[in-house]
């Protein structure tokens, strides 16, 4: 069974007539990829980035929306994903929890429940010397396995702590400049969900799951461990403002008005990754680092993996009415 369909003239002239102002529309664009005009042949690439930025179409006298918002949203973080490294997602190695593998089996119980993720690296004196991974599953079956009295090891009718060692499943490495998507494809074919980030001495940089990656398509994802937790941003009587170096640029310029380039904005996210991205480095605690604008930030608080809290000096004045109402 066979359909064909046929375009009136009237229908190609409509269609023809919809581009002219507003450039080629969905069907010559699909056409050129079938049949390129010249040499240089669109990529489907060029195609939807083209129908993305392209938002309204006059269709029967009516603003029409070509693609819908939040699907064009999602096709742009798509894109975006070709040229994103497993560096630019991961959590810095500074931010990572992890169990050491000779934690009594009740304290690793006590660790695990308070922060409420469902999988550990777990290490051998270092960080450096990941030996595996904990799964909270199997810690699950374990107490189930052998009573809840597990947790309580150190009582006197306490069965014996389970084995950590045997609980623990392999765990994949990743370079920091392997490609998202690699990764996603990886992830799936080890049939994992968490990946360490190691440098080329061997050294842990971060750690991603697959949630990470995920959220950079379809934005933030939050569960019930995940807690709103207010950032420190506050100013003091001589105009200084004291801040958690996680403070967003956007956040912040949000308060004080715009003061960073749209490169500083696309290069770093935080206060803290600006602060290192000018200096080179992360600076000492007490170092001062300076801005193109003025501002003058002094670590206040770091150590020699990253900065925790700035004091930014030599903000410009909040504008008066006058300058609001002309």
């Amino acid at each position: 069974m066979s359909e064909h369909i046929t375009t009136s003239p009237e229908t190609t002239d409509t269609t023809k007539g919809a581009s002219t102002e507003k450039g080629p529309g969905l069907i010559a664009r699909l056409r050129r990829l079938i049949k390129p005009e010249t040499p240089e042949q669109e990529t489907v690439r060029e195609v939807i980035e083209e129908l993305i930025e392209e938002r309204i179409e006059e269709h029967s006298g009516r603003d029409v929306s070509v693609i819908e918002p939040n699907e064009r949203l999602l096709l742009a973080n798509v894109l975006k994903l070709r040229d994103m490294t497993a560096e630019d997602i991961m959590i810095p190695r500074a931010d990572i929890v992890a169990v050491d593998a000779d934690t009594p089996f009740h304290e690793v119980l006590k660790l695990l429940a308070a922060d409420g993720h469902s999988r550990y690296p777990v290490y051998r004196g270092r960080l450096d010397d990941v030996v595996g991974m904990l799964h909270m599953k199997d810690l699950a079956r374990v107490v189930a396995e052998n009573g809840i009295a597990v947790a309580y090891e150190g009582q006197e009718d306490a069965p014996s702590a389970p084995n950590l060692a045997a609980l623990l499943r392999k765990v994949m490495f990743v370079s920091p400049a392997m490609r998202v998507l690699d990764l996603l494809l990886e992830m799936r074919i080890k049939r994992t969900h968490m990946a360490l980030v190691v440098d080329e001495f061997g050294g842990i940089d971060g750690l991603l799951t697959i949630e990470d990656v995920v959220e950079q398509i379809v934005g933030e994802i939050e569960d019930e461990h995940d807690s709103d937790v207010e950032l420190e941003l506050s100013q003091s009587a001589d105009g200084s403002v004291t801040a958690d170096a996680r403070v967003s640029l956007e956040d912040f310029e949000a308060r004080f008005g715009s003061l960073f380039s749209d490169e500083q904005r696309e290069e770093t996210d935080t206060l803290g990754g600006l602060v290192i991205r000018l200096a080179g480095r992360v600076p000492s605690r007490s170092g001062l680092v300076k801005h193109s604008s003025g501002l003058e930030f002094e670590v206040i608080d770091g150590d020699p993996r990253r900065v925790r809290r700035v004091r930014i000096r030599n903000l410009p004045p909040p504008p008066s009415a006058s300058d609001i109402e002309s």
